[in-house]
């Protein structure tokens, strides 16, 4: 399909595009930021409104995009990140208003831009646009890291991030280029059509596709290229923070399924092994690191590293359940985590520190804010009738069903000691006395933000049948 037809089925993208060059513009005259803030939320929620499922995939574009059900899936969850994200970065409090409300309007519309990025990172069907998707994403990212400029810690993760993320680029950049070489086709379906009619030295074919997972790898936090992680997630602002634990990441696992269901499946027996051992590595190092955190960012951003271990347990063994639990695992991990983010900012903001004993007696201060926060860390822990356990079924029935059985004992493992630190801070908050007494103020939009992560992660966990009807479709 040429460009100007494709322009019919683009609207999200182009609503995106426009509400973020609207607030470029908006900035010059506007003094109240907030408000350039509440327009980007309308262009999230217009940008939803305008998706349409499609009834068979259309390559768009010249076939440099497709928008098939799997994209529309990642489309639908990439403008829900954002526009929670948004609601996170309205909240109020020294940090968010350096960042955000009192900020240029840019920081919103790299918000915005960010987004559309994840978009075509959903929907690219070729080595060559996959890479441009990602590498705007991760200057972007770059960017909403390094924003406080007043701030010393944010600059340093902004210059690792930079660091790392170039270096990971080079090498999944090679690989891309050595496949290309091997196959002499960008697009993936074409890819796998030729290593099938001609095959290559597997060694090649199999180093390529390991070097494309070393930059994917580094999106979504997978050891051993996770080491960026901690410190970024602690420097930057917590709603950037928030932000990075779950859109790259979604999207890197999004690219990482395609890209093995569309070009590498015929070598499954090879990389399935790797990756359930990048899978246990991952998840034990997250968790184990995360025991002995006092931040609460970086405890949460090594949780995020043992999340995607269980997320990858799905890729490993590839079967259907697998596949439909990595797609259920994101969905319900998007929810999960953003809500405790936003938890997170509505304490920093109270208390002014991001220190795990500044939780003791939340409790008290706000019994609904120690709920909501109570839930989320459930659900991160795979409690049900939480979304959490839905997504923890189906990876480790799929794990037993590939017969995976060390990667199932590792994942129950794993799962136990996660659990372990997750009611440490649930102590903290109804065990605990609070340093100081007093209430704790929420705003009106982390009120509407938790109340949305809230609703998901209950729906999820309590009705989860449309969902995985939906995800079943999506991968048909």
């Amino acid at each position: 399909m040429d460009a100007v037809a494709s322009l019919s089925y683009f609207f999200p993208e182009l609503i995106l595009l426009g509400t973020a060059f609207a607030i470029l513009l908006l900035d010059l005259f506007l003094s109240d930021k907030k408000i350039l803030g509440f327009l980007g939320l309308a262009g999230t929620v217009a940008a939803l409104a305008f998706v349409r499922y499609p009834e068979a995939p259309l390559p768009l574009f010249f076939g440099l995009f497709v928008l098939d059900s799997f994209s529309f899936f990642f489309k639908i969850l990439s403008l829900g990140i954002v526009t929670l994200t948004l609601l996170a970065s309205l909240s109020g409090g020294q940090e968010q208003r350096e960042a955000g409300i009192h900020a240029p309007g840019e920081f919103f519309s790299l918000l915005l831009f960010a987004g559309f990025g994840l978009i075509m990172m959903g929907s690219s069907n070729n080595l060559l646009m996959i890479f441009l998707s990602i590498e705007s994403v991760s200057i972007l990212s770059y960017l909403l890291v390094g924003f406080l400029k007043k701030n010393q810690r944010s600059k340093e993760a902004a210059l690792k991030y930079l660091l790392f993320g170039s270096v990971s680029s080079g090498v999944m950049l090679f690989g891309m280029s050595l496949l290309f070489g091997l196959t002499g086709q960008i697009d993936l379906s074409l890819i796998q059509q030729k290593l099938a009619a001609t095959p290559a030295p597997q060694g090649l074919v199999l180093l390529s596709l390991f070097l494309i997972m070393v930059g994917l790898g580094f999106k979504i936090s997978m050891a051993p290229f996770h080491m960026w992680a901690p410190d970024v997630y602690e420097g930057a602002p917590t709603p950037v923070t928030a932000f990075l634990t779950v859109g790259p990441k979604a999207l890197g696992f999004s690219i990482l399924l395609r890209v093995l269901q569309t070009s590498f499946l015929q070598l499954q027996g090879e990389w399935s092994y790797v990756l359930a051992a990048l899978a246990m590595l991952t998840m034990t190092l997250g968790n184990v690191i995360a025991i002995s955190q006092t931040n609460i960012k970086r405890l949460l951003g090594y949780s995020s590293i043992a999340q995607a271990g269980y997320i990858l347990m799905g890729l490993a063994v590839f079967n259907e359940i697998g596949l439909t639990g990595v797609l259920i695992y994101l969905v319900a991990y998007a929810f999960t985590n953003l809500g405790a983010f936003l938890s997170v900012i509505t304490v920093s903001n109270q208390t002014g520190t991001d220190e795990i004993d500044s939780y003791a007696g939340l409790s008290e201060k706000s019994p609904f804010l120690a709920a909501s926060f109570t839930l989320f860390l459930l659900s991160l822990a795979g409690i049900p009738p939480l979304a959490g356990f839905i997504g923890k079924f189906y990876v480790f029935s799929s794990a037993i069903e590939g017969r995976f059985f060390t990667l199932a004992v590792v994942a129950a493992v794993n799962s136990a000691v996660a659990a372990f630190y997750y009611f440490k801070i649930v102590r903290l908050m109804y065990l605990t006395p609070p340093i100081e007494r007093g209430s704790m103020a929420h705003s009106v939009p982390l009120f509407v933000g938790l109340l949305a992560a809230l609703i998901g992660i209950l729906a999820v966990g309590l009705f989860p049948s449309p969902l995985i009807e939906f995800v079943q479709r999506v991968l048909i």
